[in-house]
């Protein structure tokens, strides 16, 4: 099993950057694929970035591509999301997910996620 526990939300403005991070434990990430999902009040979990099982590729939903990039770093056991060019409409709770298999894109794939961390953008 792993545990997952994201951090790096916060307030910021239209166009500001913030990078969350998940830090892994009981296992090595490298084990699972990794995604990053983000929800608001209402709304079903949305898939916003995967980080292959060992790190081969990165898929993003369209409404990130190109402003968001998933990494993830084997020595800290941990998984990022850099968010650039922020937009209010990507305020969120974002939850980091792990998987060890399954459709990529769907959070029923997912056996393992964080607590979830809010990011708010301001207009």
């Amino acid at each position: 099993q792993v545990q997952l526990v994201e951090s790096g939300g916060g307030l910021v403005q239209a166009g500001d950057s913030l990078r969350l991070s998940c830090a892994a434990s009981g296992r090595s990430f490298r084990s699972y694929s990794m995604a990053w999902f983000r929800q608001v009040p209402g709304n079903e979990r949305e898939f916003v970035a995967l980080f292959s099982r060992g790190g081969a590729f990165t898929m993003y939903a369209d409404s990130v591509k190109g402003r968001f990039t998933m990494s993830g770093d084997n020595a800290k056991n941990t998984v990022y999301l850099q968010m650039n060019s922020l937009k209010p409409e990507d305020t969120a709770v974002f939850y980091c997910a792990a998987s060890s298999g399954g459709t990529y894109n769907l959070p029923g794939s997912y056996a393992y996620w964080g607590q979830g961390t809010q990011v708010t953008v301001s207009s």
